[in-house]
Parts: C-alpha cells; structure tokens; sequence
C-alpha cells in the first residue's frame, strides 16, 4: 500500500524555470474508466515549457501540474476498467500530472511497454509517437516514396518523424542548426539540412519540391513551406517557436492544390486520443519493436531538478528527448 501523498513538481510562478517547485499533493483516485499509475520515468516536452510560461493552459478537469507523458506501473484501476490489472507496465499519454510520483489517465491512452525497452525509454514515447503518428501518418497521409521535411529534426517529435517516415518507406530531408545535430539526423536515415548554413527552400526545390513538411516552428518558415511544396503537397502546422503569424500568397496554395492543416494535441477527446492509441498498437508498436523506430534520449534529470530539465530544452542544444527519473526501473 502506497501513502495518500506525493511529491510532484508544480508551477508556483508562472514565468521562467525558477517558478517550478517541489512539492506536496494528494495522490489521484483514478475515476470511470482511469488508471492510477506510479511513475517510474516522465517524459519533458515543449508543452510544458509553454504551460510554465503561463501561455498553454490545460484543459477543463486537467491537473494543473506538468507533464503530458510517464511510464510505470499500474497501482489502482477505476470502474470499468478492463484493460489493465494492478502492476502491469504501461506507457501513457496523460492530460497534465507527469511530474509527479502518481498519475491517472483515460485507460485507453495507455500502452504496453514495447518489447526491449526499458521504463526510462518507454517514457519517451507517448507525446511524441501520438504527435507524430496523428500528423504525419493520418493528418499528413504520407505515402512511400514521397519526399518528407521536417523541420527541428533533432527534437523529440523531430526523431520520431524521421524514424516513422523512413520505415513507411518515404525519403527524408531535416533541417538543424549544428554539425553534430546533422550529424544525428544523418545517422538515423535524414539527408540534413543545416538551417545556419543552407535555404531549405533551395536544397527541396533541387529535389522536386516535398510533398509533405512537418513544421513546429511557423513564423517566416510559413510563407517559405508553401513556396517548396510540391504540386498537391501538405503542410501540417504543429507548433509555432517563431509565432503563429505570417503573411501568405494564397494563389500559390490554390494553383498548387496545396494542404494546409495542423493540429494539437492536448485538448482532442477521450474517444480520438484512444483512436490514435489503437493505431499506434497496431502499426506502431511492432516497428519499435522490431528496431526500426528507436528512443534516443538526450538527458535525464531528477524530479527535483525539473527547472534544469526544462532550462536544457529551452536552450535547444538536446538532441532525442529529456526525461526526469521518479522512481526508476
């Protein structure tokens, strides 16, 4: 039997790293159709730098602490549950808590641990490999053959991208801002583009134009992502670190029979969360399994040291994803 409390890492102070702090909580009840988990390893995202900011607010009925991905061990199974039994091992993608010793989440938004993998790399895995899978597999429909960029190629969801589109057998191209970053994509698959460097307006232009881009960081990228796209070529908008705002010509869109889309995460349902789960189950999970997709990760730091966790990823120097250890293999 586990205590009814918890340490976990809240926002004291919305603003810069120094506003997370240790502290205490209640431990979840898992409700209807939830599962109380007590986590070994969380995962560290973009989002929650955002929601620390005071700039992406979780949802109605969220927690209001950090963390959108854990691994562990199942502890308590609400009503209804039937998927899951206590000490099973799971990866989940929460809706806020992952920075703390127990989480629940929708039990459909868990997923066994893959075969191989260790709890510190299954963490790793939910926010990324629901991102990716949705925009890039169903949102993006990439196809083999077809020429894919994307863009921050040596971030989390940036790995994962080129790593699934590689074994659906597409060509891909990334862009990064350092000799050792594209050296990292270059070694898992990607021709690299060093954005510092080199236009990759020119370089894709030299290769037909993509027909799919994956782009977090809109701003200037926007304007630039519609003039390389190929005839009938998708943009799919999932984060804006240069802004949401640009300035477009949009009969290059229409003369191009281009697609515009993008989406988020968080705030999609119970029901389309579990949707995007079961497809990960079936076409997913055997790719990671087989070694196709790979976890790298960049750092790991303690729950406690969770505003240098975050100070690492807004430096942007990471290469693979940053985890906090809870409480270990």
């Amino acid at each position: 039997m586990f205590s009814d409390t918890m340490k976990a890492i809240e926002i004291a102070t919305p603003g810069d790293a120094d506003g997370l702090r240790i502290t205490g909580r209640p431990v979840p009840v898992p409700g209807h159709d939830q599962i109380l988990i007590k986590i070994a390893y969380a995962g560290v995202n973009r989002p929650d730098v955002l929601q620390r900011q005071g700039s992406y607010a979780p949802p109605p009925g969220a927690s209001d602490l950090p963390g959108l991905e854990a691994s562990g061990e199942v502890v308590g199974v609400g009503a209804g549950v039937t998927r899951w039994r206590k000490g099973d091992k799971v990866a989940a993608l929460l809706p806020g808590g992952g920075y703390a010793e127990y989480a629940v989440c929708n039990a459909d938004h868990a997923l066994a641990i893959p075969g191989g993998l260790s709890l510190r790399e299954a963490a790793c895995l939910p926010e990324t490999a629901f991102t990716v899978w949705s925009n890039v597999v169903t949102r993006g429909d990439l196809q083999a053959g077809e020429r894919f960029l994307v863009h921050g190629g040596t971030s989390g969801i940036g790995m994962m991208a080129i790593q699934v589109a590689r074994a659906l057998g597409a060509r891909v191209w990334a862009t990064a801002g350092s000799d050792e970053k594209c050296a990292a994509v270059t070694g898992i698959g990607a021709t690299a583009i060093n954005y510092r460097k080199e236009d990759f307006v020119e370089k894709m232009a030299a290769e037909g134009g993509a027909n799919l881009i994956l782009d977090m960081v809109g701003g200037s990228y926007i304007p630039r992502n519609i003039k390389v796209l190929a005839n009938d070529g998708r943009l799919v908008m999932i984060a804006f670190l240069e802004g949401p705002k640009a300035e477009l010509n949009f009969a290059q869109i229409m003369v191009k029979r281009l697609t515009v889309t993008g989406s988020t995460l968080r705030p999609q349902s119970d029901a389309a969360k579990a949707g995007i789960a079961q497809a990960l189950r079936d076409r997913l999970w055997p790719l990671i399994e087989s070694g196709a997709v790979k976890v790298t990760i960049d750092s790991e730091f303690a729950l406690k040291d969770a505003a240098d966790a975050h100070r690492r990823m807004e430096g942007s120097g990471h290469i693979g994803k940053i985890v906090l250890k809870v409480s270990g293999d």
